[in-house]
């Protein structure tokens, strides 16, 4: 018995963004001020929020992706990266995948190439499980 997956619509890939990036801005504010405070008692260079909040999507996506397949707002809702065979992407997609992610125009390229920039970069694609 083969076991046959979809490919995850629009309205799955906003979910899993509200889910992912309201946990980003969480961590990336809680890191930001724990930074504050050393940047107070020690003097050390203050970073702009934003810093905190792209180095944290990074290693958020990559980490995830890397040894699960899926972030947190995937197994919300049940869809999976794979790449074009259907299978687990290699290292190098899930790196290249998540340095896209760090265009700010990323998600507007689904009207042109059908898919996010991150996944057409990549050779990947989110799939319902």
């Amino acid at each position: 018995m083969t076991t046959t997956t979809y490919k995850a619509g629009i309205g799955t890939r906003v979910l899993n963004f509200l889910v992912d990036t309201i946990l980003i801005a969480i961590l990336s504010i809680g890191l930001m001020n724990y930074w504050k405070f050393y940047v107070f008692y020690y003097h050390i260079p203050h970073y702009n929020f934003w810093v905190f909040f792209f180095v944290v999507l990074f290693v958020y996506y990559a980490l995830f992706e890397y040894f699960w397949g899926r972030t947190l707002g995937k197994w919300f809702s049940f869809t999976k990266v794979v790449d074009t065979n259907g299978r687990r992407p290699s290292a190098i997609a899930i790196l290249i995948r998540s340095v896209a992610r760090l265009i700010p125009i990323d998600i507007f390229f689904i009207p042109f190439i059908g898919a996010p920039l991150h996944d057409y970069l990549s050779k990947t694609t989110l799939h319902e499980i």
